[in-house]
């Protein structure tokens, strides 16, 4: 399902990138030589990538208050999207006739027609929208089949994030390599036919085993909740709560009827911490009904609502060091292409490495890292810190974090390099291997597999129960934001400077980079204080100790990265 989700804007950007290189008269990708990249639009690739992401949010929106047959509904929308692309490819009159070089240069080619335009686009929209129902909502649901009162089910939910996201990125080479390759070399209709079959697969095998899982109903709107706490505690503002510094104490008399019935939720017990919300649970006459429930939920809100309430505010300053952290990462994914358009990208005497194919080192350090990871590292961590998941999930964004600027200065180092050589060989070409970007991108790889993962699972363990899905939502806003920031900075950059000039030995990549090395590690000095003053989502396990990694630390003390 990745495979096929990824692989129209991933078709897309293969596109792209042939404009930057040489094309025979049937539009087939010269691989003899490269000419530096001239006329690519760096700021509208970055703002592009980040609008299927946007969608995974508005996706966790709609489907965080419905059931597991919506998300079927999107999962149809998402293949009818690419059954609709992929006719684009194979009928001919579903899109405009073959165009050579030669007449394209003096305008002789046909453009698209209304309809064929119109098909395109209804394709597009649907797997938007698909895709943005189905990714926030994967991950959510197969979390819901594993017991997290049991020890083998909480490592077995350990594992399972690892491996999602391993999976996650093994589909993504598959579609960056295989896919592209088919689409570019052999045979386009076919190259869109191999996702649509897979897709069709993937579906197959999720029916097969609609009888085996765990299904959670849905509570209601989310957000309704949110505003309640607001509107109620803003209306009993200057009321005085009882037992102000005991909160054992003021739990018992405020309201906590939270008329809810699943038994897998968490029953999370005040906290004093934004203490002004906790007005909200102060009962006054003829508010509670003879059977115990809110007379008017606007007016009187339980006591676990309100620390929903303050689970998401608490989750808002550490999800916003996750943009900029990403912001470091996704520069190599465009600017290493740019910069391997100018080297070496032989390996042997006859395969050349396409330069769109260059952040694919960065996939695959991240998947054979993760592995890594979960079977040797996390065992020996667990025995040191006596936590399940090896180290808290805070402390695995850090590290995250601090490798993601580590690579940014690799990357500075490495363009200094190789702009020299290009200057010394006339400002051209350098001769340098285009694996010089190896160690910068491995350091990439392995920094998402801490933060990405990291931030993944502390979403899914943080949030409430019942908010899962957007929980899956937030991080793929958190992509989104880093594109658009990316664009953002790019645009400022090339404002006040020269450093990103469309000649990139004209310019002076080596100080941008170094300039997002800079944002990280003060983005990383606002985490550690995000982080100091974080209380994980209260469980009486975790009010005790922080033994299993994804508990919290006990109300009143302050959690460690």
């Amino acid at each position: 399902m990745i495979v096929a989700s990824n692989s129209y804007h991933l078709s897309t950007i293969s596109t792209k990138t042939v404009k930057v290189e040489n094309e025979d008269g049937n539009g087939i990708v010269s691989k003899d030589d490269s000419i530096p990249c001239e006329d690519v639009d760096v700021i509208s690739v970055c703002s592009k990538t980040s609008r299927s992401s946007v969608a995974g949010m508005n996706g966790g929106f709609i489907i965080v208050i419905v059931s597991v047959m919506n998300y079927v509904f999107f999962v149809v929308l998402l293949v009818q999207g690419m059954v609709i692309l992929t006719l684009t490819a194979v009928i001919p009159q579903l899109r405009p006739p073959s165009c050579s070089t030669a007449a394209e240069q003096v305008g002789g080619c046909i453009g698209p027609s209304h309809v064929q335009l119109a098909v395109l686009f209804l394709s597009l929209a649907l797997l938007i929208v698909g895709s943005g129902g189905v990714r926030p909502c994967s991950l959510p649901f197969g979390v819901d089949q594993f017991s997290r009162d049991t020890e083998q089910g909480r490592r077995g939910l350990n594992s399972f994030f690892n491996w999602y996201y391993c999976t996650s990125t093994v589909a993504v080479v598959v579609a960056m390599t295989a896919v592209v390759y088919v689409q570019d070399s052999i045979s386009w209709p076919l190259g869109f036919s191999i996702p649509t079959g897979l897709m069709l697969l993937s579906i197959a095998l999720f029916f097969a085993g609609v009888r085996y899982y765990v299904y959670v109903p849905p509570e209601g709107s989310v957000f309704s909740g949110i505003a309640q706490v607001f509107v109620a505690s803003v209306r009993k503002r200057n009321l005085p709560l009882p037992a102000p510094d005991d909160a054992a104490a003021q739990e018992k008399l405020l309201f906590n009827n939270t008329g809810r019935k699943n038994a897998r939720a968490t029953n999370l017990p005040l906290t004093l911490q934004f203490r002004c919300l906790n007005r909200a649970a102060i009962i006054c006459e003829g508010e509670v009904k003879e059977d115990g429930g809110a007379a008017n939920t606007w007016r009187l809100c339980s006591v676990q609502q309100i620390e929903e309430v303050k689970c998401l505010i608490r989750i808002v300053p550490v999800w916003a060091s996750g943009i900029i952290c990403f912001l470091a990462l996704t520069q190599q994914w465009t600017f290493a292409v740019l910069q391997s358009l100018t080297m070496d990208r032989h390996l042997g005497r006859s395969f050349q490495i396409p330069p769109g194919s260059i952040p694919i080192i960065a996939l695959v350090a991240l998947a054979l890292f993760i592995p890594v990871y979960d079977r040797l590292l996390v065992p020996v961590a667990r025995r040191i810190t006596g936590i399940d998941s090896g180290i808290t999930l805070l402390q695995r964004q850090g590290t995250g974090m601090v490798i993601g600027v580590a690579s940014m200065a690799v990357a500075g180092i490495v363009e200094k390099k190789r702009r020299d050589s290009a200057l010394a060989h006339g400002g051209v070409f350098s001769p340098l291997s285009a694996m010089l970007l190896a160690p910068q991108l491995c350091l990439v790889g392995v920094a998402e597999a801490f933060n990405a993962v990291g931030q993944i699972e502390f979403y899914n363990r943080q949030f409430p129960e019942h908010m899962q899905a957007l929980a899956g939502s937030l991080f793929y806003c958190t992509l989104a934001g880093a594109n658009y920031l990316s664009a953002v900075l790019i645009a400022v950059v090339q404002k006040r400077t020269n450093w990103l000039d469309n000649n990139l030995n004209q310019g002076r990549v080596d100080y941008y980079y170094y300039i997002i090395g800079v944002l990280g590690a003060i983005n990383f000095l606002y985490f550690l204080a995000c982080a100091h003053y974080y209380r994980y989502k209260g469980t009486p396990e975790a009010a005790a100790s922080d033994k299993d990694g994804h508990g919290g630390a006990a109300e009143g003390s302050n959690s460690t990265v």
